[in-house]
């Protein structure tokens, strides 16, 4: 089933943001345009959802989310080119605000040199879930008052984190170990019931904490997903050449780079995914149904755990699964730690283990899968004749899914979801491509006015605006608590569904005459 993504959502979102922040005396609308173009391309290094849902997760957290937007038929002049590098971004039931502390660019006027900048990641209530390093943009918007989008990159956005330690708990899960009178598993007795209640006793933790594998609120180690190196994103719009026309096509691309993926870092049951290829998504609109066109380069993952290999995620392998396992009670040996992957805490292989006697229960999975790229396709007649193309991806998507022996009543489809690399491009060009004239078949417009409390480069500069961060942040904590604390109390009693609906976003392709999102 379709949901919105956090990238889309803040693609759909800059238009609203732009318009909120323009004066009404100064504002005005766009002219008729030079050229006429729409492309977005948007990169999110990791997003995490809360509570995923078959259409809407309750909360979605976005780090590192670089956006790139071109619109020739935008209703005010200073949105035709927008590029924004967002240090983080929350969406709750698939919309939000903007993240305080967002590099941004508006054109026009036009913007020769890119803004740079870095923040580093605010300390706040959700850092249970996401904890990042610091973090580094860079922002460059253009556009020419008589060529219009005919400038070559139209506009660019990056971000580069230094490092990223996601879910250090699931907040989805119980987050004490006793759960007597809670516990209640399909096909077993009430004696069964109780003798996984026991073992989970034993743990050293509670199920929130993967049974005391995660380091829980405010740690930097034992995180379900870490990315302990530098890792980037980078989204492109531009025109480029056609052959046999001077005419342009509108591209926009969505790039990442990461070297590794870590999961549960610094345990006992530390698994690696290695990135042997890089993802790349490119849309290219000519007009034309025939000649554009999506390229998209998938990545391929090695995923090793204890120095053997676990298998390989590609675009044969698109999914894999890690059993989170708990050894039943008066087994010798087994120790306070579940059975994660193809490991026990002291480092024996389970299939050795279980040929000595080992008896174990299944009560999660957690599946690593490489998302199938979703395009869609669609021949426009407003706001010009045209053909639009949209394609969204991610390089890894991470689920942790509840079997039907994890007897508690209430639990979602999916317990947590992070996706690493999530991608989205759209590109909307007329027929037979952009115009792009001379001056001198041309009349030349003036340049349109900026608000005139905004200036260019740097959004949020002011000491009054850097002062909402923390309210921001609070406000942001106390919402996605309150979603939580509605999801856990009880409801009418339904089937875990183990198998949930993880279907990527699918692009919408958008007619009207603002920029927004194909997801």
């Amino acid at each position: 089933m379709r949901r919105r993504s956090l990238v889309g959502a803040l693609l759909g979102v800059a238009v609203v943001l732009g318009m909120s922040a323009a004066p009404a005396a100064g504002a005005q609308p766009a002219s008729k345009p030079a050229g006429r173009a729409v492309g977005d391309a948007g990169t999110g290094l990791a997003v995490v959802r809360v509570l995923p849902g078959e259409r809407e997760a309750a909360v979605q957290l976005g780090f590192g989310v670089a956006t790139a937007s071109a619109n020739s038929e935008a209703t005010f002049s200073f949105e035709k080119s927008v590029a924004r590098a967002a240090p983080g971004a929350v969406a709750v039931q698939g919309s939000g605000p903007q993240a305080p502390g967002t590099l941004s660019q508006n054109a026009p006027p036009d913007n020769a040199q890119a803004t740079t900048g870095g923040l580093k990641l605010p300390a706040t209530a959700l850092d249970a879930l996401v904890t990042g390093g610091v973090l580094n943009g860079s922002v460059q918007a253009r556009w020419s008052d008589t060529l219009g989008p005919c400038v070559g990159t139209i506009s660019d956005a990056s971000t580069e984190l230094a490092s990223l330690s996601v879910l250090n708990a699931i907040p989805s899960l119980p987050s004490v170990t006793d759960l007597t009178g809670r516990f209640d598993a399909p096909n077993l007795d009430a004696q069964a019931d109780q003798a996984i209640v026991d073992g989970l006793k034993k743990l050293a933790g509670p199920l929130s904490t993967l049974g005391g594998v995660l380091g829980g609120a405010g740690s930097t180690t034992g995180s379900l997903v870490s990315l302990p190196n530098t890792l980037s994103a980078r989204s492109v719009v531009r025109l480029v050449d056609m052959a046999g026309t001077p005419n342009k096509a509108v591209q926009a691309t969505s790039t990442m780079q990461v070297a590794a993926v870590k999961l549960l870092a610094g345990t006992p049951f530390e698994v690696s995914v290695n990135v042997v290829s890089q993802p790349m998504l490119q849309v290219t609109s000519t007009g034309d149904e025939k000649t554009s066109a999506v390229s998209y380069t998938a990545p391929v993952l090695e995923v090793v755990q204890g120095g053997k290999s676990l298998g390989r995620l590609d675009a044969a392998n698109p999914k894999l699964d890690i059993p989170i396992a708990i050894p039943l009670p008066g087994v010798p040996g087994a120790g306070n730690l579940p059975i994660i992957g193809g490991l026990l805490a002291s480092g024996q292989q389970v299939s050795d283990a279980l040929s000595q006697g080992l008896k174990k229960l299944d009560l999660g999975v957690i599946r690593l899968g490489i998302a199938e790229l979703n395009q869609q396709a669609q021949k426009m007649t407003t706001p010009f004749p045209g053909f639009q193309l949209a394609a969204t991806a991610r390089l890894l998507d991470l689920q942790v899914l509840p079997t039907a022996a994890l007897g508690l009543a209430n639990l979602p489809s999916a317990l947590a979801q992070v996706s690493l690399g999530e991608q989205m491009a759209r590109a909307y060009a007329p027929d037979g491509g952009v115009v792009c004239s001379t001056p001198a078949e041309m009349p030349t417009a003036p340049p349109a006015p900026m608000p005139q409390h905004k200036t260019p480069g740097l959004a949020m500069t002011s000491v009054m605006q850097y002062q909402t961060i923390p309210m921001f942040w609070a406000g942001t904590a106390m919402l996605m608590i309150g979603v939580i604390m509605v999801a856990a109390f009880p409801r009418r009693p339904e089937l875990v569904a183990t198998e949930p609906d993880a279907d990527p976003d699918t692009p919408e392709p958008d007619d009207s005459s603002t920029t927004r999102s194909a997801t």
